[in-house]
């Protein structure tokens, strides 16, 4: 009557035993399994079977790239100004031994090791240069947690600052700063402005008065040339006249005719000056009028 008990009870023993005994890891995980509360081997990704009531999983670490919260903290920097920073610690487990044995809590001691640091870098700078040297200031945290972390098993791949926030009355400040060196550069940026266009203004003024002036030296200089050649136009015709008149007195009773013609212009000016006053002067030898006519066609001989 009892047999039957008995073997279900075996048979759901070794169920038991086995369902506490076999291990399946995942992937990017590993299981440090200690026998007789010592260490005895690491498990990797796939199924294991562990000694019963010898064997047990102690650790569990996962291989992957962890993110951890760094908490906010109050800095004092080199200008003795509060400011609350926080961040963010990326990490991951390379020797989970190390991790297991190494260290209580790796995370714990990473955050705390990256908070000290942080204080540390943060008094070496001016609150100006906190917003400019975060690439410096993560550098920094990252080669002083990697080098203590590397006992704990944990590689410390990246640190980044989230915010800086420093104190309302500083905050103010800076923006009263920032507004005043905006307007500063507003200021600077229209007077560059006004000046640029006064010189371009100025610039204008010269060049059109510089046009002004060679507009009128061409203009001047063509005048000249056309009244010289107006000159020497008239010249070529009153020379022209001349040899004509030379060729017409050289002909049969030309010098009659220029003694004719002298004549009447003699007496014809005599005319005009009639008609010009009430007064006239007249040669008190009207013989005179001859002796005019004679000189005339005489000078005219003596030039051809």
């Amino acid at each position: 009557m009892f047999g039957p008990i008995v073997a279900a009870g075996l048979a759901a023993l070794i169920i038991i035993t086995l369902l506490n005994t076999a291990r399946i890891v995942p992937q990017k995980k590993a299981f440090i399994v200690e026998r007789l509360g010592k260490y005895s081997r690491t498990l990797n990704a796939g199924f294991h079977i562990l000694t019963p009531f010898l064997d047990r999983v102690a650790y569990k670490h996962s291989l992957k790239e962890v993110a951890v919260d760094v908490p906010p903290q109050t800095c004092i920097t080199r200008d003795n100004i509060a400011v609350e920073v926080d961040g963010v610690l990326y990490l991951q487990v390379t020797d989970p031994v190390k991790a297991s044995y190494g260290i209580e809590n790796f995370l714990f001691a990473s955050t705390q090791l990256s908070q000290t640091t942080m204080r540390s870098e943060i008094g070496k700078l001016e609150l100006d240069k906190t917003f400019e040297e975060r690439d410096l200031i993560n550098s920094s945290i990252i080669a002083a947690v990697d080098k203590a972390s590397d006992p704990w098993g944990v590689k410390i791949t990246r640190y980044e600052i989230k915010n800086i926030h420093p104190p309302r009355t500083v905050t103010d400040a800076l923006e009263k700063q920032m507004r005043a060196e905006r307007e500063k550069r507003a200021a600077i940026a229209l007077s560059e402005g006004e000046r640029q266009s006064r010189i371009n203004v100025a610039e204008g003024a010269k060049q059109e008065a510089i046009m002004t002036s060679e507009g009128e030296k061409r203009k001047r200089i063509n005048e000249a040339e056309g009244l010289a050649e107006e000159i020497k136009m008239v010249a070529m015709a009153t020379a022209e006249g001349i040899r004509e008149i030379a060729t017409a007195i050289e002909q049969p009773g030309g010098s009659d005719a220029v003694n004719l013609r002298v004549a009447e212009q003699y007496i014809g000016e005599f005319g005009n000056l009639a008609k010009e006053g009430n007064t006239m002067i007249i040669p008190s030898n009207l013989s005179e009028v001859g002796s005019m006519v004679a000189a005339a066609t005489s000078l005219i001989k003596q030039t051809k």
